[in-house]
């Protein structure tokens, strides 16, 4: 007996029919996508493009926690009943974003299997690198972290893949990214 084959979910497919709710918008490099205190109303799906994810302290100093590209959501913070962004996205590159608002997400989770379960895979995985990156800053020197961070920049292990490491990245933000100076950086 043939099996039928499962086909895979597009989420691209998906968010080109999706009803109501959904904006599609442009981003020019170094354009804010939403800032730290802005209101949490939506879920963001990055189309093409790259995005940093990063928090300023009341002291003002920054610390880089993420790097995404195209594929990945931002902002899903909204679905958890927070009322304010705890974090400031800026794209890296010109980049499309897909705006979902949160009412209309709820809807979808609820309404679309597929889209669920692979909204569902997304956090579960981003969950596991923000456990490792905690274990990494409380555990690992600075210079393996340092060695971590350029590793995952350059998506060491990812499926057998060789993607392209983020161009121009600066020794000040890999000491963001590591919590440590940029002339810790400069000199490992």
């Amino acid at each position: 007996m043939a099996r039928k084959s499962k086909s895979k979910f597009d989420p691209e497919v998906f968010l080109a029919k999706a009803d109501g709710g959904l904006t599609i918008t442009n981003y020019a490099k170094g354009q804010s996508v939403f800032a730290q205190g802005d209101p949490a109303d939506a879920v963001f799906y990055i189309r093409e493009g790259r995005v940093k994810i990063s928090v300023i302290s009341a002291q003002g100093k920054e610390a880089v926690v993420a790097f995404l590209k195209a594929g990945d959501f931002i902002g899903e913070g909204c679905l958890t009943g927070r009322s304010r962004r705890v974090s400031t996205a800026r794209v890296l590159e010109d980049s499309v974003i897909a705006r979902m608002d949160k009412a209309t997400m709820v809807r979808v989770l609820l309404d679309e299997p597929k889209f669920s379960e692979k909204f569902t895979a997304y956090l579960l995985a981003r969950t596991v690198r923000v456990e490792e990156d905690l274990v990494d800053q409380l555990f690992n020197s600075s210079e393996k972290r340092l060695a971590r961070a350029l590793l995952l920049l350059a998506n060491f292990g990812k499926d057998g893949k060789r993607e392209p490491v983020i161009a121009k990245v600066s020794q000040e933000t890999l000491a963001d990214m590591i919590g440590t100076t940029r002339s810790r950086v400069s000199y490992f």
